[in-house]
Parts: C-alpha cells; sequence; structure tokens
C-alpha cells in the first residue's frame, strides 16, 4: 500500500498522506511517494492541489521509531526539503487541509503550501528544540512570514501546542473550521480556483511568493546544515532513545 494517495478530478488533484496506523508520520517512503505524487499533479491538467491527511491526524511529523540509517543523514535531509521545493514550484496553487496532530514536519508540510485550512481542534506545534533537532521545510523563512519574528521564536523555542482556532488567530492558517466541514472547505476553494483561469492563478502565486522565496533556498540549505549538527549530537540520540521507550 502506498504512504501516499493521489486522485484528480474535474481540475482538482488531491494528494492524501497515506499512514494512518502512525498518524502519517514521516519516514523516507512517505517522502518520496508525496514527491511523487506532487509530480504527478505538476504534469497533469489540475488547476488546483489540496493536500489532506487520512485518519486522525494530517501529520504527526518525523517518526521517531524509525532509526536514521548510519551516512544517510544528508540525502534524507535533502530530499525532506524538496517537499517544500515542489509544493513552492507547483504552477497550480495548493491549499493543506489541516485536521489533527500538525506537528514539526507536518506543520512545515503545511506551511509550503499556498493556502492553509485547520479544523478548530488542529494542533499545530514546532517541538523540534525539545528534541535537540532543527526545524526543515523552510519553516525559518516561513513561520516569521507567518506569525511574526517574536511569536515566532516563541513557538520554536518554547515548543508549544496551538490549536487551529488559535493558529487562525495568528496568522498561521488562514481559517479554522469545524472538522466536518474542513474537506468540503478545502475542495470549495479548490473549485473556485480551478475555474478563474489557470495562467492568471499562476502568475498570481509566483508574483506573491517572488518576495517570498528569494532567500528561500538560502533557509533550506541552513536548515540542513544546522540539522546534521544536531543529528550526530548526543544529547539527540538520548532524547530520541527516551521518546522510543515511551512509545
Amino acid at each position: 500500500m502506498s504512504t501516499v494517495d493521489y486522485a484528480l478530478d474535474d481540475g482538482i488533484a488531491v494528494i492524501w498522506l497515506n499512514r494512518p496506523e502512525r498518524l502519517n508520520a514521516v519516514v523516507a517512503e512517505l517522502v518520496d511517494d508525496l514527491l511523487e505524487a506532487l509530480d504527478a499533479a505538476a504534469k497533469s491538467d489540475a488547476r488546483a492541489v489540496v493536500l489532506a491527511g487520512r485518519g486522525r491526524a494530517f501529520c504527526a511529523g518525523h517518526d521517531l521509531k524509525e532509526p536514521t540509517p548510519p551516512g544517510d543523514s544528508r540525502p534524507r535531509l535533502d530530499r525532506l526539503q524538496d517537499v517544500t521545493r515542489r509544493l513552492r514550484g507547483l504552477r497550480q496553487p495548493v491549499i493543506a487541509a489541516v485536521h489533527g496532530y500538525a506537528i514539526g514536519a507536518g506543520a512545515e508540510f503545511a506551511m509550503g503550501c499556498d493556502l492553509i485550512l485547520a479544523a478548530e481542534d488542529a494542533v499545530f506545534a514546532f517541538p523540534e528544540v525539545s528534541l535537540g533537532l532543527s526545524v526543515t521545510g523552510a519553516a525559518s523563512r516561513l513561520l516569521p512570514l507567518l506569525v511574526g519574528p517574536l511569536k515566532a521564536k516563541e513557538l520554536l523555542l518554547l515548543g508549544e501546542r496551538v490549536s487551529g482556532t488559535e493558529a487562525a488567530e495568528l496568522g498561521l492558517v488562514n481559517a479554522a473550521l469545524p472538522v466536518d466541514d474542513l474537506m468540503d472547505t478545502a475542495l470549495a476553494w479548490a473549485a473556485k480556483i480551478a475555474a478563474h483561469p489557470a495562467a492568471a492563478a499562476t502568475m498570481a502565486k509566483r508574483a506573491l511568493d517572488s518576495g517570498i522565496d528569494s532567500s528561500l533556498d538560502a533557509a533550506l540549505e541552513l536548515e540542513v546544515s544546522h540539522a546534521l549538527i544536531t543529528e550526530h549530537s548526543a544529547e539527540v540520540a538520548a532524547s530520541a532513545e527516551a521518546f522510543r521507550s515511551r512509545s
């Protein structure tokens, strides 16, 4: 079974993260499957894309039960950063529909999208610092742009959880909705975008991202450098082992 499902209907591509038994936690296979689905959307006649998660969560972050093979850190991190590059690079606007957990890499996947809708009881958090890790997915660039530098530092340094409703108040997401309305609203927004001239929607996305993304690649590379340092520290190994023992 694929860890990511892809469907195209009436000009809308819907991509589902599909590891519900692990709350769609990130492993190498899911990253590869997600990149493949994004490539399929890029080659399709879709005019809008929706990214969502099956089961009880959008994405609960990295699966810390999965050990990192020796010597795999740099290629794995580059591959993960490619998700943000691919989301930002798609000509189609991408809408994240977030329910349940959007933790760490899950929150970063959402921020890589053009629009974010969240269930009111969704849970956003950036726990990397508490685990001795580094943020990825251009969170170092995108999070301050969305919520401001001071709030971004608060979210990263304290690692506290934020509900979908609170995320909307902070500007982290476009809107918070009852969970039963989430996918219907995401699909309705996608349909509205798909009804516009495709070239105009693409140009609007490109124009708005031009200033934001001018330093995005630098942020992605810096994050990889920091991640390589933190992943090989003794503190990180101890934190990861403590997490595995609790799970």
